[in-house]
């Protein structure tokens, strides 16, 4: 995350627009793949920033290789989200306005290594039984590929 942080710099905490992508790795058994984070201990997706010149598919295989150690053979747009409901401020206090492309990966290879500066821990869920700490600004975006498959979190 090189040119956020760089811009950080200069700006400091205040709201910036920060464009990124995800991935809902999702397994051959129909589980989620979601990610313990090291700053805010909740659970989420693998993704992250754009960093110039990239495209959003790029960040998202970028991101997931980096996070998670798996390379996506193909990836499905799921949708962009962005609004109020993307507002986060994370705990060292930079605020952001996430514009959030997100993907579906059903096909992808590698063995599962856990970046340690970014991940706790890396877990398969059912879909219908996820962690209640769920990451606030993926929650909604977990919640919509969720309703588009009919299925309710008890979480």
């Amino acid at each position: 995350m090189g040119y956020i942080m760089d811009l950080r710099k200069v700006i400091g905490t205040q709201p910036i627009i920060m464009v990124g992508a995800c991935v809902l790795v999702i397994d051959s058994r129909s589980r989620i793949l979601l990610q313990l984070r090291q700053d805010n201990h909740c659970w989420g997706l693998a993704g992250g920033a754009m960093e110039p010149g990239e495209t959003l598919e790029q960040v998202a295989r970028r991101e997931l290789f980096e996070e998670t150690g798996l390379m996506a053979n193909g990836l499905d747009l799921l949708n962009i989200y962005s609004g109020e409901e993307f507002y986060y401020k994370y705990p060292h206090g930079d605020e952001v306005y996430n514009v959030i492309t997100a993907y579906v990966c059903r096909d992808y290879h590698g063995e599962i290594i856990v970046d340690e500066h970014e991940v706790a821990e890396l877990k398969f869920y059912e879909l219908d039984e996820l962690p209640a700490n769920l990451n606030p600004p993926e929650r909604p975006i977990i919640e919509d590929f969720l309703s588009k498959l009919n299925i309710v979190n008890k979480a």
